[in-house]
């Protein structure tokens, strides 16, 4: 039975990426088939969807780093047949089939069961970007940071990672202060429980190495010189979650901060998390997210305008969070 697809292949000038019929014979290896109802559109995908990434390691691919559907079989003991199930990582869109398919078969040691209090399409609301803000905020937590210590700054607050961090570390008893590009979102970033709105500008730009002490823990998902501001104005015994490059892969600090300051960078990776904090993150998600915030940064669009929104993505055109709905 053939179904609907976005498939990534490989020309002798580059890449095509196009909607194709796929047939379920060609699905990859795996123990389990899942009827995908919804996917969402990350900075990642939006990338991928480009055809100008090298994110993707193997041709053909079918896109798309995140899915949420219902079992259609299994041989793997832990799901069955009806089983609502997520899916984040695990390579998918990179080297194993994503979720910008109907269909798809995958390792069931790679699934998340659909949280009690969770619909598919608020699993995928939340998505990668939701899912990694909440483990920034588990690394913030495991290093002992308290909303007592002072307040919590997050970058590239307008998108994905920022806007589910702001609602959770508020719920929290933070004290946000939101870092933006796009000015005419702080009503947005404010409803979420921002405190404090203050110019992508002001830590974009080169500065010191150490800067006056502003904050006690961070959560970027900028990377490059933003984070390096960021640290640099973290205080005393602070730490810093990084998760993302959205403004680039390098990182122009010193080990000033790090040792007149005791700093902590904590690297959060959402892609080959081990699964005990991944079922940890989903139970927080389901547990803490505000659901009317959620709601109020989900836009839902159809499958046939997933390559629209991956371009607005890149052009920072996108505030929150997308959901595709691929199947009903």
């Amino acid at each position: 039975m053939s179904f609907r697809a976005i498939r990534a292949d490989k020309t002798e000038t580059g890449q095509t990426v196009r909607f194709v019929e796929m047939d379920e014979a060609e699905l990859m290896d795996g123990d389990v088939t899942v009827r995908v109802t919804h996917s969402t559109v990350n900075y990642k995908d939006g990338l991928a969807l480009s055809g100008k990434s090298a994110i993707i390691r193997r041709f053909p691919m079918v896109l798309g780093i995140d899915l949420a559907g219902i079992v259609e079989s299994s041989g793997h003991p832990g799901f069955r047949a009806g089983d609502e199930v997520v899916l984040d990582g695990y390579g998918l869109s990179e080297t194993h089939f994503g979720g910008y398919a109907e269909k798809a078969r995958v390792k069931g040691d790679w699934l998340v069961k659909l949280p009690p209090g969770l619909t598919r399409a608020e699993a995928m609301a939340i998505g990668t970007a939701g899912y990694t803000a909440m483990l920034c905020v588990l690394a913030l937590e495991g290093q002992g940071m308290t909303p007592s210590m002072g307040p919590v700054v997050v970058t590239g607050a307008a998108g994905g990672v920022g806007s589910v961090a702001i609602a959770l570390l508020a719920k929290a008893g933070w004290s946000v202060v939101a870092s933006t590009g796009r000015a005419e979102e702080a009503d947005y970033l404010k409803q979420l429980g921002a405190a404090e709105i203050i110019e992508r500008a002001s830590l974009s730009q080169p500065g010191k190495p150490l800067g006056k002490e502003r904050w006690a823990a961070g959560v970027d998902s900028v990377g490059s010189q933003t984070l390096a501001n960021v640290i640099a104005q973290t205080r005393y015994g602070g730490a810093v979650a990084a998760c993302g490059l959205a403004g680039g892969m390098d990182l122009p600090t010193s080990v000033a901060p790090f040792i007149l300051r005791g700093v902590r960078l904590i690297g959060v990776d959402s892609v080959n998390c081990p699964m005990p904090p991944r079922l940890e993150a989903w139970a927080r998600l389901a547990r803490d997210l505000d659901r009317a915030k959620l709601a109020r940064m989900t836009q839902t669009v159809p499958f046939e305008k997933t390559f629209e929104i991956g371009a607005k993505i890149l052009a920072g055109q996108v505030r929150g969070r997308v959901v595709v709905t691929i199947a009903g």
